[in-house]
C-alpha cells in the first residue's frame, strides 16, 4: 500500500495561485484599501489554488485507489486523472495491480520423521478485488507474509525428509491450495509457490551421504554377482560344446597358447597333465611351436619396415 506522489498538482497550484498573486501586487501599490483589497485578492486565489490541487490525483495504470467519503468507502479511482472533494474525500491506499513476488521462510522446523529443517519458498500473487484487500484485511502484504509461513510450517511437520527432497512439486502444489484459501477472501489470487532450498543439518547431511554410498556399493556388489553368474551360465553352455565337440576344444587351446605367445617376451608355463588331457602333442612339439610363433613376430616389424621404405 504505497501512497502516490505527482508533480501535477503542484503545477496546478502554481498555474493557479501565481496570476492572483501578481494581481494582488499590482492593485497593492495604491492606498490602504487598496492593499487590503489585494490581501483578500490573495488569500482567495491561494485557497482557491490549494482546494484545486488537493482534488486532483492521478493514479499509475497498475493502481487503484481507495476513495473514502467522510470515512465511508465510496469508490475506486484509477487509472489515470480524476477528482475528489478535498477534506470530504480521502485516499488511505493505493492498490498495486501487479504480480508480487514475497520470499518467506521457515526455520528450524520438525518434519514428521523429527528432522529440523530450514526451508526457503517465494509466493507469486496478484491482487484481483482491490476493495477487498483494502477494506476485509488492514495490511494484506503482511497478512500474506504470516500466511505462508503458517502454511509452510504446517506442511513440513506433515511430511518426511525425504518426500520434501524427492517430491517437491507436490508440495508446492499443497501450498498453493492451502495459501489460497487463507488469502481468497482478500481478494488476493496466488499464480504460484516454490520452494528454494531445503537446509539440513551437516551432521545429518554426512549421515545421509554415507548411507548413499553404501546403498552405491551394495548395487555394485549385487550387479558384479550377477555379472559372474551370468558368466558361469555361459562357461557351463560353452563346456557342454566342447565336450561333444573335441576338434573345437583343440582349436580353443590353441588359440589360447597363441594369445599368451604373441607378446613378446611372454612365458608361458602350462603343465605337462594339461597337455595331455588337451591332446596337444609332445612337449617338444608345443616347444617347437612357440619358437614359430616368437620367430613370427620378431618379423613382422621387419616386414614393416620394408614395406615403408619401398
Amino acid at each position: 500500500m504505497q501512497k502516490q506522489m505527482s508533480y501535477f498538482p503542484v503545477l496546478i497550484f502554481f498555474s493557479v495561485f501565481l496570476p492572483g498573486a501578481w494581481l494582488a501586487y499590482s492593485i497593492s501599490t495604491g492606498d490602504s484599501a487598496d492593499q487590503q483589497t489585494a490581501i483578500t485578492l490573495g488569500a482567495a486565489f491561494f485557497i482557491i489554488a490549494i482546494t484545486i490541487a488537493a482534488s486532483i490525483k492521478i493514479a499509475d495504470q497498475w493502481k487503484r485507489a481507495v476513495v473514502l467519503r467522510l470515512g465511508k468507502f465510496k469508490e475506486m479511482k484509477g487509472p489515470g486523472l480524476f477528482f475528489i472533494i478535498p477534506v470530504v474525500d480521502t485516499i488511505p491506499y493505493w492498490i498495486d495491480l501487479r504480480v508480487i513476488t514475497t520470499a518467506f521462510s521457515a526455520e528450524k522446523t520438525l518434519t514428521r520423521d523429527t528432522v529440523p529443517v530450514d526451508v526457503d519458498a517465494v509466493l507469486f500473487w496478484q491482487v484481483i478485488d482491490p476493495e477487498k484487500a483494502a477494506l476485509e484485511v488492514e495490511d494484506y502484504q503482511m497478512a500474506i507474509s504470516w500466511a505462508c509461513q503458517t502454511a509452510l510450517r504446517d506442511v513440513i511437520g506433515k511430511n518426511d525428509l525425504s518426500q520434501m527432497l524427492v517430491g517437491r512439486e507436490a508440495i508446492d502444489h499443497e501450498l498453493e491450495r492451502i495459501i489460497y484459501e487463507r488469502t481468497m477472501p482478500w481478494g488476493i489470487k496466488v499464480i504460484s509457490v516454490e520452494m528454494r532450498d531445503v537446509n539440513i543439518p551437516p551432521a545429518l547431511q554426512d549421515a545421509m551421504s554415507m548411507e548413499a554410498q553404501a546403498e552405491r556399493e551394495r548395487q555394485a556388489r549385487v550387479i558384479l554377482g550377477d555379472s559372474e553368474r551370468q558368466i558361469a551360465v555361459k562357461f557351463e553352455e560353452a563346456a557342454k560344446t566342447y565336450q561333444n565337440n573335441p576338434t573345437a576344444l583343440h582349436l580353443r587351446a590353441m588359440n589360447m597358447l597363441y594369445e599368451g605367445l604373441k607378446e613378446k617376451g611372454t612365458i608361458v608355463l602350462v603343465p605337462s597333465s594339461a597337455i595331455d588331457t588337451m591332446h596337444l602333442g609332445s612337449m617338444a612339439g608345443i616347444t617347437a611351436l612357440a619358437q614359430n610363433i616368437a620367430q613370427e613376430m620378431e618379423q613382422i616389424p621387419r616386414k614393416n619396415s620394408r614395406e615403408k621404405e619401398s
